[in-house]
């Protein structure tokens, strides 16, 4: 899908993009094909500014047998403001409002740099000088991930072959890897991770998170019962305050999620602060999601 021919004449602020995802006009100039829901490519406009968006109308939601409660274009819009309040900005501006086909999420859309584009030398991943040429998921003949991967798991490759699937050794992961372990998401894929210019990594699609219930299912296990990070720990204090009852954060998500699905997310943060370690799979599911990219 090409991206529009006009964008956002100067670079605008967070709470500047939100403000045009809420109340700028939103014209649709396509269906994204390949996706269980209704997404919508559109353009959002307001005071002369302009910029892409993804639009998701709950009218194009599919019914999820464990999800009966809340619209996924709900727990989209949660995991931005649980993102935010990480300070991480891992996940793109990400609004609810009315469209043309009803209430639904919308978001800003986010042009992926190739990865032999992407800038930066080292590949450090400390989240200054982007991605560097190196992807951020591959398959390895070897039995041990090399020097800067981490493994998640053997994977079939066909004709009764098998490849070690490994991840980045990448911070801008480790801190997703975190934020995933909170937000509880069931389906981080490998096409939901999006390198951006200047070193940006965003994940989207969150419409499976929140659960009530232990739905971790990823590929970012690489860091599975390893010990949070300084910063991790700094971010997953800060969160137990910020989702004390009564709090702006908790009152915002109350218009988003259920209150046992906001308790729930309460107790993962505390499990995490308790354990300080990155959660493990638990062997009762699959805890890849399927198909994995």
């Amino acid at each position: 899908m090409p991206a529009p021919e006009r964008i956002p004449s100067r670079s605008l602020t967070g709470a500047e993009l939100v403000g045009l995802l809420t109340e700028g006009e939103l014209t649709v100039l396509g269906q994204i094909r390949g996706a269980s829901n209704a997404v919508l490519y559109c353009t959002v406009a307001r005071d002369g500014e302009e910029a892409p968006c993804v639009y998701k109308p709950v009218a194009g939601e599919q019914p999820l047998w464990d999800f009966p409660d809340g619209t996924l274009a709900g727990r989209e819009v949660a995991a931005y403001e649980i993102s935010e309040a990480t300070g991480w900005g891992l996940v793109p501006p990400t609004v609810l409002r009315d469209g043309p086909y009803g209430e639904g999420m919308c978001q800003l859309w986010i042009d992926a740099v190739p990865h032999d584009d992407a800038d930066g030398e080292d590949g450090d991943g400390d989240g200054d000088d982007g991605a560097g040429e190196a992807p951020l998921l591959a398959l390895v003949e070897d039995e041990e991930p090399g020097e800067g991967w981490k493994a998640v798991a053997r994977a079939e490759v066909g004709e009764g072959r098998t490849a070690l699937l490994v991840h980045a050794d990448d911070a801008r992961l480790r801190r997703l890897a975190v934020l995933d372990a909170v937000i509880n998401n069931g389906d981080r894929k490998g096409g939901h991770l999006l390198p951006a210019p200047g070193g940006r990594l965003y994940g989207i699609d969150h419409g499976v998170t929140f659960n009530a219930d232990d739905k971790l299912r990823t590929l970012l296990w690489g860091w599975a019962g390893e010990p949070l990070t300084a910063e991790a720990v700094e971010v997953v204090e800060r969160l137990g305050a910020q989702l004390a009852p009564g709090t702006p954060l908790v009152t915002r998500l109350g218009e988003l999620i259920t209150e046992a699905e906001i308790e729930a997310l309460r107790g993962r943060v505390a499990g995490l602060r308790a354990t300080g370690r990155h959660p493990e799979p638990s062997g009762e599911w699959p805890s890849i999601p399927w198909p994995p990219v």
